[in-house]
């Protein structure tokens, strides 16, 4: 199947975004079985489905950012306008400012088990 571009997929509906996804990850399953089998040396076609695959997920992505009032911009996702005046007030909390606490407790953890496995070791 010839790599589609990015216009030909959002003019898809759902559904044919879903059978066109199984269909790829199908041919992709195919491709990855003969390549290990010796059967086939086609490296360009099986990137080619992965990149549409991902070209299909970001285009589903997007409709459900756009669905649930999130806008999908370049390389950012900006929150809804209802969020944002929520979080300017002050009146939610954000997950990283729990999540620094919550990471330095992880790190002392794995260094502790480093520590006492080459304790160990050295008797």
């Amino acid at each position: 199947m010839k790599a589609q571009s990015i216009e030909s997929i959002r003019n898809l509906t759902e559904d044919e975004l879903r059978q066109q996804q199984l269909d790829l990850n199908d041919q992709l399953f195919r491709l990855k079985f003969q390549l290990k089998m010796g059967q086939t040396e086609s490296l360009k076609k099986i990137r080619g489905l992965r990149r549409d695959v991902a070209r299909i997920k970001t285009i589903q992505r997007q409709r459900q950012l756009e669905a649930t009032g999130r806008h999908f911009g370049h390389g950012s996702l900006k929150a809804a306008p209802a969020a944002e005046a929520e979080a300017a007030s002050g009146a939610v909390a954000t997950r990283s400012a729990a999540r620094p606490a919550a990471a330095k407790k992880a790190v002392v953890k794995k260094t502790a088990v480093k520590k006492t496995a080459a304790t160990t070791r050295k008797k």
